[in-house]
């Protein structure tokens, strides 16, 4: 299992032996009137202002939002494009992850290296990528240097060169990545988790594609993607720090004001499936341990009962509260760690309980994993444990916005959900709107446990039996060598 703590004097969880239980018993008879109280409360949180913002939006269509903190000397500048891999062709799987690695690859008038040598010289930062739903270029840099990194920034976005030693260098580091991935049982247990969960939606697709699809990519897709969707009516421009509203604006205008609009095409793909029970095992002979996801179909990030779904997740398996770690780890010590997480993106959404196990912990750790989410959806939570997840989250929301670069990053992700740019200044408040009754609301809404998408990665042939003792019968194997994540049927040849 993945050893994320060592208890002192080198035991671990379930392995405390006789004379430790003895001496505890021994202590506790000897204080009679050992503190019960309860840690004190947390001092009341100071006020925290979000900094001042303008939002406007060029004659092309360019949305641009400046942020002025001028605690430090520097400018973060992130741009984003309404296009990821959900607009990747049929067939061409990668295509837009292989896009936003080569932008910062060179252009039509500097190599990669001439970029990288003119960030570095100003001190600064660049990077580009590419997700499902955006690609991105970002660049930090000092107040001074802030002409300069506009102009970098509209040449790296406008003028990829994809040139073809670098398409070619950038698919096969990919491939070899793929490879690598293809034999680990964290990175199977996730992408075929969300292949369950959408199906053959792109969310449920790897972003980089496959050996296959990158081998079929030629430069011509990717320059017909580029121009496809990297046009100023489908991007949104945050620029914060040590610089004024007008000035912002003003660069803006100077470096993108003359790009023209293009025609942006409206986003048609398969609708994710409905939730559906289903079990599928990938069988690693050689595994000394199982990797376990389940979960389901949830939400869109615009939803208006996010926040108190999220909630209901962190209390399940997230920061402040964690039942799940409570119970598999603390309680019955089958496993280092437990986790639940809720991923929200542009058009849906779902969410995943995981962990890893020994081999012969298996059944019992995914039955108490199912039972737990069971639990979530059918009872009403505890008061503390919803104050404790509403702690932790308005207790960590200072440190998101604390640097230029924080501010940018929550700026762009409320205005690219189309989200209310004021809803950042009073997500503390919100958060401790939430209540129990709230969250009973959206467990018994959003959560189903009888239509759970169930993960196992590891020797089944010793983990097999326990699943039919605590009531899991009806499951598919599939050998590790036979997945296929991107076939309808999850096999190769079929």
């Amino acid at each position: 299992m993945k050893r994320r703590v060592l208890l002192a004097f080198g035991l671990l969880p379930g392995v405390l032996g006789l004379g430790f239980a003895v001496y505890t018993s021994v202590v506790s008879a000897q204080v009679s009137n050992w503190p019960s109280e309860r840690p004190p409360q947390p001092l009341p949180a100071r006020a925290v202002k979000f900094p001042p913002y303008e939002v406007r939006t060029l004659a092309n269509g360019l949305q641009v939002i400046t942020v002025a903190h001028h605690e430090q000397p520097a400018v973060s500048i992130r741009m984003v494009v309404k296009a990821g891999s959900v607009q990747d062709l049929p067939g061409k799987a990668g295509v837009a992850t292989l896009t936003g690695s080569l932008l910062d690859q060179g252009t039509t008038t500097k190599s990669a290296e001439q970029i990288a040598d003119q960030i570095d010289f100003i001190g600064g930062a660049l990077g580009a990528g590419s997700g499902s739903d955006l690609s991105f270029v970002n660049v930090v840099v000092m107040k001074d240097s802030f002409g300069i990194a506009m102009d970098l920034l509209s040449d790296v976005v406008r003028n990829p060169a994809f040139a073809p030693e670098e398409i070619e260098r950038q698919k096969q580091q990919t491939i070899s990545s793929l490879q690598v991935s293809a034999e680990d049982p964290d990175y199977i247990a996730g992408a075929l988790f969300d292949r369950l969960v959408y199906g053959l939606h792109p969310y449920g697709l790897p972003n980089s594609g496959t050996p296959q699809t990158l081998a079929a990519i030629t430069r011509e897709d990717l320059q017909a993607y580029h121009r496809r969707n990297f046009v100023p009516n489908n991007m949104i421009l945050a620029i914060v720090g040590d610089i004024t509203g007008e000035e912002g604006f003003a660069a803006a205008e100077r470096v993108f004001g003359a790009w023209p609009r293009g025609d942006v095409q409206p986003v048609t793909v398969t609708e994710p499936p409905p939730s559906t029970r289903r079990i599928v095992i990938v069988d690693k002979p050689d595994a000394v341990q199982t990797e376990i996801r389940v979960g389901q179909i949830a939400i869109p990030r615009k939803h208006a009962d996010y926040l108190a779904f999220d909630l209901a997740v962190k209390i399940l398996g997230g920061e402040g509260a964690n039942r799940l770690h409570r119970v598999l780890r603390s309680e019955r010590g089958l496993t280092y760690g437990a986790s639940a997480s809720a991923e929200s993106r542009k058009q849906s959404g779902d969410f995943v309980a995981e962990t890893d196990t020994r081999t012969e912990t298996t059944g019992e750790a995914l039955r108490l994993m199912v039972d737990e989410i069971s639990k979530l959806q059918r009872e009403r939570v505890f008061e503390r444990e919803l104050s404790d997840a509403q702690a932790y989250l308005a207790g960590s929301f200072p440190l998101t916005i604390e640097t230029p670069n924080d501010i940018a990053t929550q700026v762009l992700n409320v205005v690219f959900y189309e989200l209310p740019v004021e809803e950042i200044g009073t997500f503390r408040e919100r958060v401790q709107r939430v209540t129990p009754d709230d969250i009973q609301r959206v467990a018994r809404a959003y959560v189903r446990p009888d239509r759970l998408s169930i993960v196992l990665v590891g020797n089944a042939s010793e983990f097999v039996p326990q699943l039919r003792r605590v009531g899991f019968s009806d499951f598919e194997i599939v050998p590790i060598e036979a997945l296929d994540i991107m076939s309808a049927t999850l096999r190769r040849g079929r």
